[in-house]
């Protein structure tokens, strides 16, 4: 290793540099040339730190052996070198033989491969035809196989499909929608220009799918034949084939002809069972009670038959709804795709009008009402036997009052416009029945009092007739009132048109009792009416007026539909009260003596000096007969209301009698103040005109106020 120390010119001035002169020798050009050597120089480094490395000492005798030293290194480096590479020129040498050898492989195959070549070429493309014309025979087949399964059904398809013997199950189904899509699908083949395969897949499609529906058909008409409405828990079997049956309209409308007359007949029987406690075959069923039992009660009896008919119609709706309705407008849309795939509609012109929507629950109330109309059929004969044995008037109006609810309630069941319905119309008639029964037995009961209608009663109360027939028509009344009958068209009109005013909802209700008072009120009035006509003035009035009270009476409670005629009866009152007011009246001017006074005076004006003039001419007002007048009022006054009320005491209202009197009195007294006003100025006048004259003379009669001194105040205290 060199040691920094030692060396001749310190570490500290590494850059000195000596200007050599031109005499300088080697030694000093050397030495010149260490000392510009500038420590930075990286090769200088490295040198130095590769005589770290090997260790050497700083002496004379290693600097003098360095140089050989290391010259004697980099020959020995280059002797190795030189021996590597010999050893690589062997290596390429021997790579150089292999590749020959390989490359003389590969021509000796080259030539073996051509040769074979030109032997197999003949069969190599023949191979290849082979193979292309496979690919095309597979493509062929694929397309085959998707055809046949698209367009063409298995042998098990069309057996499970057109065989009775097979079941009518998911498979059925799901092979008989394959067939109308093969149908649908069969368009398109249509359009190409060879349409032989077309028409023998649409074709032989076609014959399936008759038969299919032909197996569905008689399927259904099997399952119709024990199907048991009353198990809300149907088969969705039958529900599903009738949606599809229904595409096939002809054959649909046949099932439901078919299940109708099926239904017909059982709820014919089990009515009959019902009715009797025995079935159509005869045998007794003990867990039945028989409606016929209260047949010694007819109301009872046909409100039970009603009301069995009612139960009847609702379950077989509600049945029918889960049949036929439940799935939605899935029968419908069946229907309408049929319809529109019919020859003849497909042979019609553009122009030409298609059979109407099928509305589901239009058809569904119809057929409801067929198979209702075999029970219908025999409802109506029973209530007719019973209406016709009938002979309580009572009874036949509330027979015809049940029969209008329940037609009304049947109404709203099966549709207010199916007026065909065979059990509206037999309830429709049943109600016009038990009303011509009402007015036929109402028109001899009132031909039976006949008799009675020549008396009338001493006290001039209401005959007994009239207050039967009041009774009579109270129970009526109420049987109206509290049935549904009244609200029939209310509950119609409100429900299209909102809530009317109770003025109109009164007159609809008047309108339709009228023909039930026509019947049963107004002859028995009409009769009384005539047998007033008889009597004498004031007992007419006072008889007619008690017939008019009653009647009121017993319209009152019941206003809502009896209105228009409580205002006719009170205008009736209030006319023959008018009379027995002009009745009463005429007997207090009869009575007080006064009739002549009013006669004479009445016409006169106490405006007019030429009646005052005229009165004292007038014979009621002469001293001797206007005196008998005072004494004739004065004899009357004590008793006058007395006397008045007596002539009403027939009279079953007090209160009116005592408004009649008040106002015959009031009449009086307003004419008495008339009366007493023209006497007073008919004293007047003559005072004056005596005053005129001097004074009176000895044989002055006394005026006429003298004569006749009563007042208004004390007739007015004294007939109060």
């Amino acid at each position: 290793m060199v040691h920094h120390h030692q060396a001749p010119y310190p570490l500290a001035y590494p850059q000195l540099r000596v200007k050599p002169s031109r005499t300088a020798n080697p030694i000093s050009s050397k030495v010149t040339s260490v000392l510009s050597t500038s420590y930075a120089d990286s090769d200088f480094r490295e040198a130095l730190a590769l005589l770290d490395e090997r260790g050497i000492s700083n002496s004379a005798e290693t600097r003098r052996q360095l140089r050989l030293d290391v010259q004697k290194e980099v020959i020995d480096s280059n002797g190795q070198i030189i021996n590597e590479f010999g050893r690589v020129a062997d290596q390429l040498r021997r790579i150089g033989a292999t590749i020959d050898k390989l490359n003389k492989n590969y021509q000796e195959m080259r030539s073996h491969v051509a040769a074979s070549h030109e032997a197999t070429a003949a069969t190599t493309g023949e191979a290849s035809s082979l193979m292309a014309k496979k690919r095309n025979v597979e493509t062929k087949q694929q397309l085959l196989n998707a055809f046949r399964e698209h367009f063409v059904l298995t042998d098990d398809e069309v057996a499970s499909l057109t065989l009775t013997s097979e079941p009518v199950d998911d498979q059925f189904f799901v092979v008989l929608a394959k067939t109308k899509r093969i149908r649908m699908d069969c368009e398109i083949l249509l359009g190409f220009e060879n349409q032989t395969l077309g028409l023998e897949i649409m074709d032989q499609t076609s014959k399936n799918l008759n038969h299919a529906f032909q197996k569905l058909y008689r399927w259904i008409q099997k399952e119709f034949k024990t199907l048991n409405l009353e198990n809300p828990q149907i088969h969705s079997s039958v529900r599903r084939a009738l949606r599809v049956l229904a595409e096939r309209p002809s054959l649909f409308q046949s099932c439901l002809d078919f299940f109708a007359e099926a239904r017909e007949q059982i709820l014919s029987d089990s009515f009959y069972l019902a009715l009797t406690g025995t079935s159509a075959s005869g045998a007794k069923d003990h867990s039945v009670k028989p409606i016929e039992l209260a047949a010694h009660d007819p109301l009872r009896y046909v409100g039970d038959m009603l009301a069995w008919a009612h139960s009847a119609t609702v379950s077989e709706r509600e049945a029918l709804e889960v049949l036929f309705v439940s799935d939605g407008n899935e029968i419908a849309k069946g229907m309408q795709e049929g319809r529109e795939n019919e020859l003849w509609r497909l042979m019609a012109d553009e122009g030409d009008e298609g059979p109407p929507e099928f509305d589901a629950v239009k058809a569904l109330n119809e057929l409801v009402d067929r198979d209702v109309s075999g029970a219908a059929r025999i409802l109506r004969q029973r209530i007719e036997q019973v209406i016709q044995a009938n002979e309580e008037t009572i009874l036949a109006y509330k027979l015809a009052n049940l029969l209008g609810f329940y037609k009304f309630t049947f109404s709203r069941l099966l549709g207010g416009d199916n007026e065909d319905a065979v059990l509206l119309q037999s309830m429709t008639n049943l109600e016009s029945e038990a009303l011509r029964q009402f007015r036929s037995l109402m028109r001899d009961h009132i031909a039976t009092l006949q008799g009675e209608f020549q008396h009338t009663p001493a006290d001039l109360g209401p005959p007994d007739f009239l207050q039967e027939a009041l009774k009579q028509l109270s129970a009526i009344m109420q049987t109206y009132e509290t049935s549904l009958a009244s609200s029939t068209s209310k509950f119609t009109s409100k429900r299209h048109n909102g809530e009317e005013e109770d003025e109109e909802e009164d007159d609809d209700d008047d309108d339709e009792f009228q023909p039930i008072l026509a019947e049963s009120f107004d002859p028995f009035l009409a009769g009384c009416e005539n047998m007033a006509r008889r009597v004498r003035t004031p007992s007419n009035s006072i008889f007619f007026l008690n017939c008019l009270l009653a009647a009121q009476s017993t319209l009152q409670p019941y206003s809502r539909f009896t209105s228009r005629r409580l205002a006719h009866l009170r205008s009736a009152t209030s006319e023959h009260a008018s009379k027995l007011s002009d009745s009463q009246y005429n007997f207090l001017v009869s009575e007080s003596s006064l009739s002549p006074l009013f006669s004479a005076l009445g016409p006169l004006s106490a405006e007019s000096r030429e009646d005052i003039e005229k009165i004292t001419t007038l014979e009621p007002t002469q001293p001797a007969a206007l005196a008998g007048v005072s004494q004739g009022l004065d004899d009357f006054l004590p008793s006058a209301i007395m006397d008045a009320l007596e002539n009403l005491k027939h009279l079953q209202d007090a209160r009116l009698s005592r408004e009649v009197t008040e106002e015959a009195t009031e009449r009086f007294c307003a004419d008495f103040e008339h009366v007493e006003e023209l006497l007073m100025l008919a004293d007047e006048l003559q005072e004056k005109g005596a005053n005129g004259k001097g004074g009176y003379g000895v044989d002055e009669e006394p005026s006429l106020r003298a004569l006749f001194p009563r007042t208004t105040g004390e007739i007015r205290v004294l007939l109060s």
